[in-house]
């Protein structure tokens, strides 16, 4: 059992992608896609491109601090992903779709979890390595209604486990380091959440009103 409890608490911040929310299988969407572009392409193609644009993107996520930045990034991954594929198709034109393509779901127990640590009279934060339109995809999830607050480490400048990303939270809500716990999966969100002052549990968030005696 951790050595923190509800009562202990005034907030939790969680991580997003892989706490909150998880990336809905993208190969078919992107197929039907490119298929509507006159590209036919077979599903092993598709995910081996979709996994080279996946570690671009993710080295390159907190320059997209901006909506203009947000907008490059959606155009230099479209791109990416054309060009191994191969598919001669223009990035520009292929973007908006393959942006479209990219659906996150709630993690499952998260919502009911989330519902139950609002009630306990915890404010809640997501604190994430994102881009800056991390709030819309939380949004399209259905968990924004839960939410206080979003930051994200693009908006910041810092990705974890610099304490930044942590501070900006806790400084919107309005609540002291030692009266908050953050919830990851990740080392960087453990060794950023303590870095930073709050206390530390790992995901996932579908046990923790439990672990916390709610």
């Amino acid at each position: 059992m951790p050595s923190v409890r509800a009562a202990d608490l005034d907030a939790v911040t969680l991580d997003g992608f892989r706490t909150l929310v998880e990336l809905e299988a993208p190969v078919e969407r992107l197929r039907a896609a490119l298929a509507e572009h006159g590209i036919e392409a077979g599903h092993d193609e598709v995910e081996s491109a979709f996994a080279v644009e996946a570690e671009y993107y993710m080295a390159h996520q907190v320059e997209a601090r901006d909506e203009e930045a947000l907008a490059r990034l959606q155009l230099e991954c479209s791109a990416i992903f054309l060009r191994a594929l191969p598919a001669e198709l223009e990035p520009a034109e292929f973007a908006p779709a393959f942006v479209q393509a990219l659906l996150f779901r709630p993690v499952d127990g998260v919502a009911e979890s989330l519902r139950v640590l609002r009630g306990a009279g915890l404010a809640l934060a997501c604190v994430s390595d994102w881009d800056v339109g991390v709030g819309r995809q939380l949004e399209r999830a259905g968990l924004d209604p839960f939410l206080d607050v979003v930051v994200s480490s693009a908006e910041v400048g810092a990705k974890k486990p610099d304490p930044r990303v942590f501070r900006v939270a806790l400084e919107r809500l309005g609540i002291a380091p030692g009266r908050a716990l953050h919830i990851g999966d990740g080392e960087g969100d453990r060794a950023g959440a303590l870095a930073a002052g709050l206390a530390f549990e790992p995901a996932p968030v579908a046990t923790l009103p439990q672990r916390l005696g709610l």
